[in-house]
């Protein structure tokens, strides 16, 4: 990438001579006279304008146009180079998120499910350079948002997922493999999947050890989140009197989820609150942007003799002019 810059700007101010000197040699043209005096000129209306006449301002203008070179090379003008030098062609990254029943627990702001869609979209916002896809499992795994750059629509999906969209149990494995198979065929140096459940894989064909391994084949990286509070949380019943609260166990396969993170090159977090969740979010982006640092350096290299070479041909081509061709031309 290359730009043009001075080092001394402020000559180039003088550029505004350029005007006056024009307006002057108008002035001075039309206040010359002929040496020589006739009556009429009706005699010499048959003779056309002669190349010289036509041109006669020529060396004029070829001395301007050395002015403002001259006065470029006054400012001395700087070509400057870039280089970039990117680590990584991009980041697929692909988010696994459960919605079983269990997420509507109170023990995040206002449920998990809604904290983790906030959170989420965050995370969304911030890899602008990234492709992403969204898939989300409970009882059955199904893929919401295939990799995208368009990352509006990525979160308009987002804020319509809800509870109930499948059936309901937790298919870790299941919604595992189905985030895989949207990045198997990617072409990006580093993908990812970052998974978040509240639970036990109960549900699914698939072990998520299974597609843990299937993960790591593709050299996918996988990135386990455990959310929910330790001890017991508040559950939402519905009830005839209506929504009543009940506190129950949380249940998280802490083991399964490291070793799913171990198995592919990941890691694994626990997130009890909103704090903690918004936390790990930032942990993974700082750790997936280490991958695609860019690394630059800028050359300035001086470019005032080049138009100083310019300047001296064109007084030289105005010299040529004025002493041969229109040497007799005032």
């Amino acid at each position: 990438m290359f730009a043009v810059s001075f080092a001394h700007p402020k000559f180039l101010y003088l550029l505004l001579l350029l005007p006056l000197v024009v307006a002057w040699y108008i002035w001075r043209q039309k206040d010359s006279r002929g040496s020589l005096q006739l009556s009429s000129l009706a005699g010499f209306k048959p003779v056309g304008k002669s190349f010289r006449v036509v041109f006669r301002h020529t060396p004029f203008a070829l001395r301007v146009l050395a002015l403002g070179v001259a006065i470029l090379v006054l400012a001395r003008p700087q070509s400057s180079s870039t280089l970039q030098n990117v680590t990584s062609e991009g980041i697929d990254i692909v988010l696994a998120l459960d919605i079983s029943g269990s997420m509507l627990a109170r023990d995040f702001e206002p449920d998990r499910l809604e904290a983790a869609k906030d959170i989420g979209i965050k995370f969304v916002s911030g890899r602008r350079t990234d492709r992403m896809g969204l898939v989300v499992f409970s009882g059955e795994s199904f893929t919401l948002c295939p990799l995208t750059t368009d990352h509006v629509a990525l979160i308009n999906m987002f804020k319509d997922v809800k509870m109930g969209l499948l059936e309901d149990g937790t298919a870790i494995g299941s919604g595992l493999a189905t985030a895989v198979s949207r990045l198997k065929d990617s072409d990006a140096i580093s993908k990812v999947i970052i998974l978040l459940t509240d639970g036990v894989n109960n549900m699914g064909e698939i072990a998520p050890i299974t597609a843990a391994e299937i993960a790591k084949t593709f050299g996918i990286r996988v990135y386990t989140v455990g959310v929910g509070s330790r001890g017991m949380a508040p559950y939402p019943y519905q009830t005839p009197f209506g929504v009543r609260y009940q506190n129950v166990e949380v249940q998280i396969d802490e083991d399964v989820l490291k070793q799913i993170a171990e198995s592919t090159g990941g890691q694994y977090f626990r997130a009890t609150n909103n704090k903690t969740l918004e936390e790990v979010y930032l942990q993974i982006d700082q750790l997936e942007r280490s991958k695609v640092e860019v690394t630059e350096y800028s050359r300035r290299q001086e470019e005032y003799r080049r138009y100083a070479l310019i300047v001296l041909g064109l007084l030289l081509m105005e010299i040529l002019l004025r002493t041969t061709i229109f040497r007799t031309i005032p």
